[in-house]
């Protein structure tokens, strides 16, 4: 699957909330997550700038546990790249498979989120831990579909809601990562 998504930085959720209210955009669920980011004992994923992490989600009473391998990023505009999930049983489990087999864990992301759906998009409005509010905004594509369409209908959507800067394609890791060193 090949992920188009664009964040940007706002100012408030409930501005947002509002507008996308108004578009007729509807919240489903609500989750934290906590995401453990790895890095390879072969490469270094920040300068190829792939991402591999487990992320524990809880919501309404329920948890479950995804490893995610995030490719290289496509583009320049988006964080445009190919994502491989798969779902576990134990997030303990796979963090010691990881870890034996000589990944390193770098750093762990918490936030919490709330998702929208509108159309083919799907919306979230994200509360991370040290740092400001955001919204993504993103489309899944199968692997052999060009994603410039996409894109531009996310950029589409992100000016109706009336936000036309701010945007941001590094991962939260990556401004946490900034944050820190700043």
């Amino acid at each position: 699957m090949i992920e188009v998504e664009v964040k940007a930085k706002i100012d408030n959720f409930n501005k947002i909330k509002e507008k996308l209210h108004t578009l007729g955009a509807r919240k489903y669920k609500t989750e934290f997550q906590k995401d453990l980011y790895f890095n390879s004992p072969i490469v270094d994923f920040k300068q190829t700038d792939e991402a591999l992490r487990i992320r524990k989600t809880e919501s309404n009473g329920l948890t479950q546990t995804v490893i995610t391998y995030k490719g290289p990023k496509i583009n320049t505009q988006s964080k445009t790249r190919k994502e491989i999930e798969m779902i576990v049983e134990n997030d303990n489990k796979a963090n010691q498979i990881l870890e034996n087999i000589g990944f390193k864990q770098v750093r762990t992301v918490c936030k919490n989120r709330e998702y929208f759906k509108y159309k083919d998009f799907e919306i979230s409005l994200d509360d991370v831990e040290g740092l400001s509010p955001y919204m993504e905004i993103e489309i899944p594509l199968p692997d052999d579909e060009d994603y410039t369409e996409a894109q531009d209908k996310i950029f589409d959507l992100f000016k109706k809601i009336g936000i036309t800067e701010g945007f941001e394609t590094t991962s939260y890791l990556e401004l946490l990562e900034k944050k820190i060193a700043i």
